[in-house]
Formats: C-alpha cells, sequence, structure tokens
C-alpha cells in the first residue's frame, strides 16, 4: 500500500499539473459515473493530503477523496507542455517509486481548447482532464465525492499527519496509555496517519526499540523522537519519490538518490542479510496484525 509520503508527492502533483485549471471528468469503467459528472467542467481549486487519503477539492465546496488500498494508481499523460510522471500508486508493483518519464506526447491532437487522450483502459474508474493532460485511476480501495462535512468526517478518524505539520499529541497521548504493542500503534490511522510497514519497520530500527513492546512503556522522549524521525523520513520520502532510510555512513559512497533497493533500507526486505549496524545474521520477518513485521533481534530490544 502507498505509504503517506506517496500520497502527498500526489497532491503536489495535481496542483502543478491541474490547480486552477477546467477538469474535464469521466468514468470509462462506470463505477463512478455520477461523481465524475459533478466534477467535469468544474475548476480543481486545491489537492492535498492527509494520511493514506487524497483529496481534491473542486469548485462549489466538493472534495474528491481517493485511498489507494492496496493496487491502486494514479497514471499521468500529456501533451508536450504537460511534465508529469506516469504513475503513483501501487508501490509494490513499481518498486516503491512511481514509474518516471510518462506517456508526454508531442502532436497530441487538441479540441476546442482540451486535449485528446487515447482511450482508456476499461478498467479506469476515473480520468480526469484538462487542456494539456489526463489522468487516469484505476484499482483504488476509495473513490467518493465528499461535501466539506463530511471530509471533516473522514479526516476527524485520523491522527494526526507528520507531513502536515499536525500537533502530535494525540499520537503521544495515545501511544502512552495503550498495552498494544508500538508496532501496532504506529500502523494505526487513527494514531499516526501515513506511516505504513516500511516506515514503521525502520523508524523502530532507528530507534533500536522492540516492535512488540508496549507502547507505554517506550516513554515519552523515545515516542517523541519517533515521530521526528518519521517526520524526516517521510519529508525524504516525498524529495526522493522512494523510501530510503539508512543514515550516510551505512551506505557509504551511495547517495541518497541512487541508493534503492540495494542500500535503501535496514530491516525492510533485508531478512537473511547481515544487518547493516551490528553485522549479525539477526533480521527476522514476523507477522504482527497480519501485516510482515521486520526487525533485527540484536540491535532492536
Amino acid at each position: 500500500m502507498p505509504e503517506g509520503h506517496s500520497i502527498h508527492r500526489l497532491a503536489r502533483q495535481f496542483t502543478d499539473v491541474f490547480g486552477g485549471e477546467t477538469l474535464g471528468a469521466s468514468s470509462p469503467q462506470g463505477r463512478f459515473t455520477e461523481g465524475a459528472a459533478l466534477i467535469d467542467g468544474r475548476v480543481l481549486e486545491r489537492a492535498w493530503a492527509h494520511g493514506k487519503h487524497f483529496f481534491a477539492d473542486v469548485e462549489d465546496g466538493l472534495s474528491l477523496n481517493v485511498h489507494l488500498g492496496m493496487y491502486g494508481a494514479w497514471t499521468f499523460g500529456g501533451d508536450e507542455t504537460f511534465a508529469a510522471a506516469s504513475s503513483i500508486g501501487a508501490p509494490r508493483r513499481i518498486g516503491e517509486r512511481e514509474v518516471q518519464g510518462g506517456p508526454a506526447t508531442s502532436g497530441l491532437a487538441h479540441d476546442d481548447g482540451w486535449v485528446i487522450p487515447p482511450p482508456p483502459a476499461p478498467t479506469v474508474r476515473l480520468r480526469l482532464r484538462s487542456a494539456h493532460g489526463w489522468a487516469d485511476l484505476i484499482g483504488a480501495a476509495q473513490c467518493r465525492l465528499l461535501t466539506a462535512d463530511e471530509v471533516e468526517q473522514v479526516t476527524a478518524t485520523l491522527g494526526p499527519d507528520p507531513l502536515n505539520g499536525d500537533d502530535p499529541t494525540p499520537f503521544l497521548r495515545l501511544a502512552a496509555r495503550t498495552r498494544r504493542p508500538i508496532g501496532v500503534v504506529l500502523m494505526d490511522q487513527s494514531a499516526a496517519s501515513g506511516i505504513g510497514n516500511i516506515f514503521r519497520a525502520e523508524a523502530l530500527f532507528r530507534a533500536g526499540i522492540d516492535p512488540w513492546r508496549p507502547a507505554r512503556d517506550v516513554g515519552e522522549e523515545a515516542l517523541c523522537a519517533l515521530w521526528d524521525d518519521n517526520a524526516a523520513l517521510m519529508r525524504e520520502g516525498v524529495r526522493l519519490g522512494r523510501i530510503v532510510t539508512t543514515r550516510p555512513e551505512h551506505r557509504p559512497g551511495v547517495p541518497a538518490e541512487e541508493a534503492w533497493p540495494e542500500h535503501a533500507t535496514y530491516v525492510y526486505h533485508r531478512h537473511g542479510r547481515p544487518c547493516l549496524v551490528c553485522g549479525r545474521d539477526a533480521i527476522v520477518v514476523e507477522e504482527m496484525a497480519a501485516r510482515k513485521l521486520y526487525r533485527c533481534t540484536v540491535c532492536q530490544t
């Protein structure tokens, strides 16, 4: 499932290529026909993210809300003036980074000021287009149109988002009073929004904390440090377009921009290989709350 940094990059890209533009909208698949009709002909005022939820505000107080889930992705294309990555989402399929150099094509036809995109795939839930480009949504777990009040109801169920500069107090208070493992709490989107399996595993390793430790036993100072480190790692993910959590001293001579995948992580997908810090064959993969959990049994105590 795409983690929070990918959704924030998606919102930034929507703003860059569609902000202030009148949108055309359709649902080739037919599952979002009514919603597309309400978006069609309206201007995109703002695109933003909270955790793993994407929002696109259009005229008249309506917001498109998309949660990509495990299989969702947006694919972009356009004419020579439309600069966008070709795909954002479905990281398990595209290697934790969006595919670059998408279908920007010179010589595309235009009709009454609108670019004419190629025929959509039959699985496209929503196609948005503007004067110079388009975006196709496939495989999303959730795609709906909300009023402003309904958007507030959604965000009220979500924990603070490190990438929005939110106050971490709700996360700190929840963690301080629960016996649930800290590895479970970090993945709870009502506790902290946008942290997924990779950030969870990597931040706990960097902190030297056993994911199975009860959250209330972690301590306020360590919880604050976990929040700050996740925020820093996610900001780096927004910058790079992929997740890189290793410190420079543990990938000597390899810049962050070239670290994925071999030098990018400490424990995620590294079971059976020596730990980069302790050097021991101590990285294990376990199951926690129906998700894979990666940790080093030596470094994380």
